[in-house]
């Protein structure tokens, strides 16, 4: 899992492996140690609601996604495309945009081999 985080966007990217454990009902964890200094870890997980979420705390957080949203965006792989959510905060410019995508790469690899 890759994550990029730019002012109020952050853009979650998996590749195809991570998305076959994802609808397998399995979460998705990336670890980044800042040396010395702390470590953040970021689970991504599926949920039967319709809205994504963002839960936990600064240095350990869950990105949740809808599973009906991700399962139709898998059927639609390869594809540029991502699924884009908006999160609302708790005042002006603190809402956080999120995208969810596959690795459009990854993905045309994975679809050649198989």
């Amino acid at each position: 899992m890759k994550l990029q985080i730019e002012g109020q966007n952050l853009r979650v990217r998996i590749n195809e492996d991570e998305l076959a454990r994802l609808l397998g009902g399995d979460s998705v964890v990336a670890h980044s140690r800042f040396a010395d200094a702390f470590t953040v870890s970021c689970t991504l997980r599926l949920h039967t609601g319709h809205q994504a979420q963002i839960v936990g705390a600064a240095d350990a957080w869950t990105v949740i996604v809808p599973e009906a949203a991700v399962r139709e965006h898998a059927a639609r792989l390869p594809t540029r495309e991502g699924l884009a959510f908006v999160l609302p905060g708790r005042g002006d410019g603190d809402t956080l945009e999120l995208l969810f995508d596959v690795d459009v790469r990854d993905s045309v690899r994975h679809r050649r081999h198989h």
